[in-house]
């Protein structure tokens, strides 16, 4: 299924290689999105959609139903290729001599990559983010301003990139104990916005680029609390906690993906699908629906990310 190509849990290194060999069905993507719109209607909230711009072809008309309905269109790459070196979960069990599993701290084990090279030059990233950016504001009618990594894959010569091409904000960073996706120390980074200094994601003097970290839960050690697999791993009430913490300390970040709702069986995609995909379906949706009713029982304001970011300029 296209939606998770370049995890580390799939065969696929991106979207384009998947639909070079995969000749049955792969819609399993209108469905649920169109009922996260409905969703999204009837707790009468706009979001920000990170969308994976060769959807544009390969699911006409879904693009254009989530525009029409008001919420924000942002950038998640054009295929979902992967800018810098990642662990492949399948390439460390086959080969248990590489040398992926560091040592953060006494509290903190992350499976991370050695050398988080580029895999791709800046020039072919800023070409192929550029083509996305387009697609998605023809397709939308609206300019787009905002990026996210994708697997959340994200450097800071990135950032920099980002604003060149004409993009305002990134939300790809996560500060959090259990893994860490990026080579760049995040000392004084927290769960609120900030400006990234020049070629790196620590936090810095303004800018007129602003970086939007995901939210955590700190317990001595920092839980990731923004949503996607952490909701389904770890249940609603984790990520309350921690969305709860992290609104203290200002504007923060939730999130999670139109198919973690599908009630579908999706085909085998990798060893390590059927884990990945554990729980899905009803279940999580119950979970997104109990995140959503504190957000709107709480009165916390929930916007689209484009709409914040002119009150944090002017501070």
């Amino acid at each position: 299924m296209p939606t998770i190509c370049g995890s580390s849990f799939s065969v696929y290194r991106d979207v384009e290689e998947f639909f070079e060999t995969w000749k049955e069905r792969y819609d399993y993507l209108t469905d649920p999105t169109l009922r996260v719109l409905d969703i999204m209607d009837e707790f009468q909230l706009t979001a920000t959609f990170f969308i994976v711009a060769d959807t544009v072809e390969r699911y006409p008309g879904l693009i254009e139903s989530i525009a029409e309905r008001g919420h924000e269109i942002a950038c998640h790459g054009l295929h979902h290729s992967c800018v810098i070196d990642h662990p492949r979960l399948l390439d460390f069990m086959e080969d248990k001599g590489r040398n992926i599993i560091h040592r953060m701290n006494k509290n903190h084990f992350s499976l991370v990559s050695k050398s988080k090279r580029p895999e791709m030059s800046v020039q072919k990233f800023e070409s192929d983010t550029l083509k996305a950016k387009q697609i998605l504001q023809k397709i939308s009618g609206e300019k787009v301003v905002g990026y996210r990594a994708p697997n959340a894959l994200v450097n800071g010569w990135m950032l920099d990139s980002l604003e060149k091409i004409g993009f305002e904000y990134d939300s790809s960073v996560s500060v959090n104990s259990l893994y860490k996706k990026t080579d760049s120390p995040l000392t004084r980074v927290s769960s609120t916005p900030y400006y990234p200094v020049n070629n790196s994601l620590e936090a810095g003097p303004k800018r007129n680029f602003i970086e939007f970290p995901w939210a955590y839960y700190d317990i001595g050690v920092k839980i990731p609390t923004s949503g996607g697999p952490m909701l389904r791993v770890f249940g609603s009430s984790i990520i309350l906690k921690g969305l709860k913490q992290s609104l203290k300390r200002g504007h923060s970040i939730f999130y999670f993906h139109p198919i973690d709702i599908s009630r579908e069986k999706f085909p085998k995609l990798g060893k390590w699908n059927s884990f990945y995909w554990l729980f899905k379906g009803e279940l999580i949706e119950r979970r997104v629906r109990q995140v959503l009713r504190y957000i709107k029982q709480s009165g916390t304001k929930c916007q689209r990310i484009t709409d914040i970011i002119p009150y944090l300029l002017e501070v």
